[in-house]
């Protein structure tokens, strides 16, 4: 397999306690590391991307390597924001050299144009987005960063790639605000893609943005990215709506003769959608008439009630409030000891606390 190459140096003489440090950061995050006396190694889910660390006298040395150009830039964001904090006190000045360093655009923009949009659902609009050049989003790497211009701007203004392996962003008055999104739908050939937007009542960069949105508005994107599904015999797989992009996308993608559950949580009946699935695992629409998105516990008592499967070959993924990710992630690795590679819990959005 080829590999995409980069590498960085700090100068420093805590290397040793700076890369234990990042390893035991970036392994909270569920990256895979491992610590020998020769020095580190960190690959991302999928073990095609990966970083080795060496600690010298004088030095802190990283070469990352990727079989994707989207595995090496995550490489170099992740190790480029963990040697900045670890070392913050020593200011180190983190520079990558080698595969896209000498880029002036970053690989993954793209501007996008409103080409059309529908509502599918009360409460649900699909936007159609065109632009060229879409391949790489074609992959089981299923998120976006959208990038909404500020208003009265005569051109927007995009991140760049920065020496350090992060973008580097307008000044504030100029930086398009950003927010995750899940693609729907791509279409390489036709430069098309599909994002589905929940249409919320309380205001939102996002959702304000999709509810006046008009044929020809211009947006950016940066992508993709995301954790892909683990290869398994069984999958229990839940989400509110704000997954239901992601849940299609994945149930999509299983085979055939895939078995498991999937439970989705909406409002009411208005909310489903028709979302194509293998026969032997089966869709529940959970509803809550009422009950506050967020503060209920239908989601979460449904995916418990399940009874995996004996031979534990099994995956559990969910999308949901911020709360709720974190419940089933824990009950998931210490109630049933699902171990890391085993389940992917997000928290698609985060719920505000109500004043006292």
């Amino acid at each position: 397999m080829a590999f995409l190459e980069a590498q960085t140096r700090i100068s420093t003489l805590s290397a040793r306690a700076y890369m234990a440090t990042i390893c035991d950061n970036l392994s909270a995050m569920e990256m895979l590391t491992r610590v020998d006396d020769h020095g580190a190694r960190i690959s991302l889910a999928d073990e095609r991307s990966f970083a080795d660390l060496t600690a010298t006298n004088d030095g802190l040395d990283v070469n990352a390597r990727s079989a994707t150009e989207q595995g090496l830039s995550a490489l170099k964001f992740m190790l480029g924001l963990q040697l900045e904090k670890v070392a913050a006190s020593e200011k180190p000045e983190v520079v990558w050299s080698g595969h896209g360093c000498d880029l002036d655009v970053l690989p993954g923009l793209r501007e996008m144009r409103v080409r059309r949009f529908a509502d599918i659902t009360p409460h649900v609009r699909r936007i159609t987005l065109s632009g060229d050049n879409l391949a790489r989003f074609d992959s089981d790497s299923i998120h976006v960063r959208l990038l909404f211009p500020p208003a009265g701007l005569e051109k927007p203004e995009w991140p760049r790639p920065g020496k350090n392996g992060r973008p580097s962003w307008p000044a504030d008055d100029r930086r398009p605000a950003a927010r995750l999104y899940t693609i729907r739908r791509v279409n390489v050939a036709d430069g098309e893609m599909d994002i589905d937007f929940v249409l919320h009542e309380a205001p939102g960069v996002a959702s304000d943005w999709a509810k006046s949105v008009k044929e020809g508005d211009l947006i950016g994107l940066l992508g993709p990215g995301g954790r892909e599904l683990a290869t398994a015999q069984w999958h229990l797989i839940g989400g509110d709506e704000t997954a239901i992009p992601a849940i299609a996308r994945i149930l999509e993608r299983l085979p055939a003769d895939a078995r498991g559950a999937t439970f989705i949580e909406v409002e009411d009946e208005r909310e489903t959608q028709s979302i194509p699935h293998p026969e032997g695992v089966s869709l529940t629409w959970l509803f809550r008439r009422g009950q506050k998105p967020g503060r209920n516990t239908l989601l979460a008592d449904a995916l418990k009630s399940v009874s995996l499967p004996d031979h534990r070959d099994v995956f559990a993924w969910l999308g949901a409030e911020d709360a709720i990710a974190q419940t089933m992630r824990s009950y998931w690795r210490n109630e049933l000891g699902l171990n890391r590679a085993q389940h992917l819990a997000v928290g698609y959005w985060r719920l505000e606390k109500e004043s006292v």
